[in-house]
């Protein structure tokens, strides 16, 4: 039986010095003489150095043995199953950090509830920048982004000439929903996929959420809200404007050239890590006009 030795900690290459991602597809994980190989469909071997990958990506049409997953974990290489062109993001094994930091600073806020609520008035005031949301319950702030993103869907829809009845669709029955709605809904799927890998591999808490509760990834849809205005609604719309009958083939392209065109990738680790620093209070704010007023 092979047998795969964990190199001592002090050998493995930190995360910033590790050798690009590799997507795998269609094809076979596993472990042979001593060392991790991949075995594609075509009949092809190669040998995987676990030690200085910075991740596994594998896509459809794969199969891992327990022993592959086991060497790539020692090696502190981490692995994710993603979907069809990589805009799916279904599971991810040990993350590449050797500390819990982020994930301790991540609970220490939400366990706050004024943290908490400075924190959601952050992630409000990276989208909108001209809103004041000091002094607004986290409630009145969600009322706000909601008018918003109301707006932001009429005016891309004027710029691209696709007719916006609104945000309404039925996940029990698909084709319930028109283009404009499926492309939408294709294309925050994507977003989210995107974004969950990046705060997997940060040491986020996907399950806590700052303005999102429910579901079961909360803190990625905060976080893919973030950006969902720079890509997946323009996305989504210029692909309908092209293709009204696009299968999402065509809305997760636009997607990516979306996503490379604000460098969503390379901007998110910063903006992510910034909504947690320096989380001390000023004084009291003014209230906002929105602010019910308590009688003297």
């Amino acid at each position: 039986m092979p047998v795969f030795e964990r190199p001592p900690l002090e050998t493995l290459a930190p995360a910033h010095d590790r050798w690009t991602p590799l997507y795998l597809e269609h094809g076979r994980l596993e472990v042979d003489d001593a060392s991790v190989r991949w075995i594609g469909a075509d009949g092809v071997k190669c040998p995987l150095p676990v030690a200085t990958v910075s991740a596994l990506i594998l896509g459809p049409g794969t199969t891992v043995t327990h022993a592959a997953i086991k060497s790539a974990a020692q090696c502190n290489c981490p692995v994710f199953w993603l979907g069809e062109d990589g805009l799916r993001f279904y599971a991810f094994g040990i993350t590449p950090n050797h500390t819990n930091s982020m994930a301790r600073i991540h609970a220490e806020a939400w366990a706050s509830v004024r943290k908490r609520n400075e924190i959601a008035r952050r992630m409000f005031r990276f989208r909108f920048p001209n809103v004041p949301a000091d002094g607004v319950t986290i409630d009145q702030l969600r009322g706000m982004e909601g008018r918003r993103v109301k707006k932001i869907y009429q005016e891309l829809g004027s710029q691209y000439g696709v007719t916006w009845k609104g945000r309404n669709y039925n996940t029990a029955n698909w084709d319930l929903a028109d283009n404009i709605n499926r492309a939408l809904s294709a294309a925050t799927a994507s977003t989210y996929s995107v974004v969950a890998a990046v705060c997997c591999t940060m040491g986020f808490i996907p399950q806590l959420g700052f303005i999102h509760q429910a579901g079961t990834l909360p803190f990625i849809y905060d976080a893919a809200d973030l950006y969902k205005h720079l890509t997946a609604w323009p996305a989504a719309f210029e692909a309908v404007s092209i293709k009204p009958d696009d299968d999402g083939t065509l809305v997760r392209a636009i997607l990516k050239r979306k996503i490379e065109e604000c460098r969503m990738l390379q901007r998110a680790p910063d903006d992510f890590k910034n909504l947690f620093k320096d989380l001390s209070f000023r004084e009291k704010p003014e209230d906002h006009p929105l602010q019910p007023q308590v009688p003297s």
